[in-house]
């Protein structure tokens, strides 16, 4: 039997269906989960990119639900099945307040990371926070390793697209307003490697996460974490760099956003880099490539139990 399973809207509606509400500040946040928290052993929090949701890491959802026994997602404020109330940025400090929020709700004292693209910047700040309580002792809630995929860990390496750098300008909310299916799915499939493009139906699956409850109207306001990465490069490329949480990025090189050249950037400043580069995948590793995503975190985990 595969490790791996296909992105389809059957597999979406069933997703949803076994999802969990968390409450946050009054606003529902859908949350996935696989076991349950042990003392002794460390959950899988999985992080998803923009502009999608956590159904990104069904593909390998269930090979990781038998690896590590405890395993959470959590659609982002404002993304997926979460809520995404109109008027309200969607704030990186926010992300990382819900999924401490989760860990605490859920028991969790110790965590592995692994994140996409926007949620390789919740994942920094959360590195942040795991320093500065460290330096105090705080054993509270502790990151135990962090696998990140391709995602603006850098802000001087982030090659913005088309539709984010309108998305960004004055017109944002123009664009937001006429943006549809037919003009969505080919700009977002430009991420995607030349061999490895999302098939018709994958792309309603991501169009459908996007579009429900109108978060198509809220891409100005999603899209604003670049800004935050922007004005807090020094925390949070810091916490990369100053971490003593041991690091894995596994990046798809022919990503136009984040791809190699985010790679050499990462060689450059992180101390020691631990990289898996895939050199025919894009953007989405772990619905373009799962299998060798998979196996290049278990891979990971297998040193860190040997070490």
């Amino acid at each position: 039997m595969s490790l791996v399973a296909a992105l389809s809207l059957a597999a979406l509606a069933q997703w949803r269906a076994a999802g969990l509400r968390f409450d946050h500040r009054g606003h529902a946040i859908f949350v996935r989960e696989a076991g349950a928290a042990i003392d002794q052993d460390a959950t899988l929090l999985c992080l998803h990119g923009f502009p999608t949701a956590s159904f990104d890491w069904y593909p390998i959802w269930a090979a990781l639900a038998a690896r590590f026994g405890h395993v959470l997602a959590f659609d982002m404020f404002g993304y997926g099945f979460s809520a995404k109330p109109a008027g309200r940025d969607f704030s990186i400090f926010e992300q990382a307040d819900i999924a401490e929020a989760l860990l605490r709700d859920r028991g969790v004292r110790r965590v592995h990371l692994l994140a996409h693209d926007v949620g390789d910047t919740v994942a920094q700040e959360l590195l942040a926070r795991d320093a500065e309580r460290r330096a105090i002792g705080d054993r509270s809630q502790e990151i135990v390793s962090c696998v990140l995929l391709n995602g603006g860990l850098f802000p001087e390496t982030h090659r913005a697209s088309r539709a984010q750098k309108l998305l960004l300008s004055p017109l944002g909310l123009l664009v937001s307003a006429l943006m549809t299916e037919a003009r969505f799915m080919p700009s977002f499939a430009l991420v995607f490697g030349p061999q490895t493009k999302p098939s018709a139906e994958e792309l309603k699956v991501f169009w459908a996460l996007l579009a429900h409850d109108n978060g198509h109207r809220r891409l100005h306001r999603m899209i604003r974490y670049i800004l935050e990465r922007r004005a807090n490069r020094e925390r949070w490329v810091g916490a990369l760099q100053n971490t003593v949480v041991p690091l894995h990025l596994i990046d798809g090189a022919l990503d136009p956003i984040s791809g190699a050249h985010m790679v050499e950037r990462f060689r450059e400043l992180i101390p020691k880099p631990d990289v898996t580069l895939l050199p025919d995948v894009g953007h989405y590793p772990q619905t373009e490539a799962p299998e060798v995503v998979l196996e290049a975190v278990l891979r990971f985990h297998d040193r860190l139990r040997s070490a």
